[in-house]
């Protein structure tokens, strides 16, 4: 497990510095499947599953996992799959 994937979400202010996009490339090489968009300044990640039960048992678990965090992704949900993005609103 990369050392990303073991940090907890810490909640931003106006006043912390961006991560520079070369860094933001480095720290997403141990994230497979994660695509930054350094534009807008999200992460997002398509997730793929056999059916809809299962699609909505990962989401339900992201809601869980990402309301202990307060960090709120995007959620775009469809019968097999579920984009999910990550951006600051800071």
């Amino acid at each position: 497990m990369s050392d990303l994937a073991t940090k907890r979400c810490a909640a931003c202010t106006a006043d912390t510095p961006r991560v520079a996009p070369d860094e933001v490339n480095r720290m997403l090489t141990t994230l497979p499947g994660y695509k930054a968009d350094l534009l807008v300044g999200s992460i997002s990640k398509v997730y793929e599953f056999d059916d809809f039960y299962e699609t909505m048992a990962f989401v339900n678990a992201l809601a869980y996992i990402a309301h202990a965090e307060d960090h709120h992704p995007e959620l775009a949900v469809s019968y097999n799959r579920c984009a999910v993005t990550y951006s600051t609103q800071a």
